[in-house]
């Protein structure tokens, strides 16, 4: 799978196996540059995630803010309320 087609929580998962990997009392010095390496592509691929996801719940939120009609003053629901 690429990092294109990871997902956030997989992406996470895998970043916290090389985190705990690294606290390890033997750490595999041999393997400890392409641990951290992938730990920053990880990273990215998480933070791609969470921007995208913020920019669609932006959208979302605005095409929301779009459609909702404004209450117009002195349309006969403020009596009802008033009882």
């Amino acid at each position: 799978m690429s990092d294109e087609q990871i997902g956030y929580a997989e992406a996470m998962s895998e970043l916290e196996a090389i985190l705990g990997s690294l606290d390890e009392d033997e750490v595999d010095v041999d393997a400890l540059a392409a641990n951290v390496e992938r730990a920053s592509t990880l990273i990215a691929v998480c933070r791609d995630r969470i921007s995208a996801a913020r920019l669609q719940v932006e959208q979302i939120v605005a095409s929301m803010a779009d459609r909702a009609e404004p209450l117009s003053e002195g349309n006969g629901d403020d009596d009802s309320l008033a009882d």
